[in-house]
């Protein structure tokens, strides 16, 4: 079994560093909010108290952090991981940030002697809660095949896309996907409710045809239960379209769905609701998301 640092235990990662537990890793753990890491310290996992103490003794570094640049700092800060003596340890960065970053980390790491791979995941609080999340992975074929029991301990549909920055490029590919989804399901909801439907009834009939996506099976009935949760927060979904949106421009591409769904949710962060779940977007039509009478 390996020896596993792992950096960043929020609503994802706290979930996915308890699977490599069960699967009998041991761990090492470092989270901003010490108190985070509570749980997996009681089960047996040890703390560090930086991302470079945490990646000194461990033979896989996993970091699932926040924003870019969180990953750059947890990397490249004066307590970051790159401070520490790497040669032949695995880096993996499940944190959605940006292609670019992704390559920096493969290079330095590879001037340090280590790996490094780029491996964002989708499925939020649900999917790192059951182990079915999908992993996008982008870099070596030979690190990918030392990581893949890992992965493989985390999610369900794992696969190497291509050199480094691939798994971060499939990620933006995916939220775009998801901006579509989740604009779709909101405004059937919005819809249904207006013209007077049984909003049960409407979830099963679309959800048994073609309108079927995971959005509907898995934001709407949280609407309906008017739980606002974060499986994924709005702010870190703003963050990734950001991120979709400034690399389609940099490929001379427009994503005008893409554009618009990023407005609708900056205007949802501009009314409060930037630490709720990306479901919370009907609170632009219903009142604090309240089901109207």
């Amino acid at each position: 079994m390996a020896k596993i640092a792992f950096i960043g235990t929020g609503v994802m990662g706290a979930a996915m560093a308890g699977h490599l537990m069960d699967a009998g890793h041991d761990l090492i753990v470092y989270n901003r909010t010490k108190s985070k890491t509570d749980d997996l310290v009681a089960r047996g996992a040890s703390y560090a108290q930086s991302p470079k103490l945490a990646a000194e003794k461990a033979d896989f570094v996993i970091t699932i952090v926040g924003y870019p640049k969180d990953v750059r700092e947890v990397y490249f800060g004066t307590e970051g991981i790159f401070q520490n003596e790497l040669s032949g340890k695995v880096l993996i960065d499940m944190t959605t940030t940006e292609p670019t970053l992704a390559k920096e980390i493969y290079t330095e790491a590879a001037k340090k002697e280590a790996s490094a791979l780029d491996a964002p995941v989708s499925g939020g609080d649900l999917g790192a809660k059951k182990a079915t999340l999908t992993i996008m992975v982008g870099g070596d074929e030979t690190t990918y095949d030392k990581a893949y029991p890992l992965f493989e301990a985390m999610g369900k549909t794992i696969t190497l896309q291509g050199p480094a920055g691939s798994g971060q490029h499939t990620k933006m590919a995916n939220q775009i996907c998801i901006a579509g989804t989740m604009t779709g399901m909101t405004e059937l909801l919005v819809y249904a409710q207006k013209a007077g439907l049984d909003l049960e009834k409407v979830l099963t009939t679309v959800g048994g045809g073609s309108g079927a996506t995971w959005s509907l099976a898995n934001y709407a009935p949280r609407i309906l239960r008017e739980d606002y949760s974060a499986g994924f927060f709005v702010k870190h979904f703003i963050k990734d379209l950001g991120i979709a949106l400034a690399e389609a421009q940099k490929m001379g591409l427009e994503l005008p769905a893409t554009a618009q769904a990023k407005k609708l949710y900056d205007q949802l962060a501009d009314k409060g609701f930037e630490n709720d779940g990306t479901q919370a977007l009907i609170k632009l039509w219903w009142d604090q998301g309240h089901l109207p009478k």
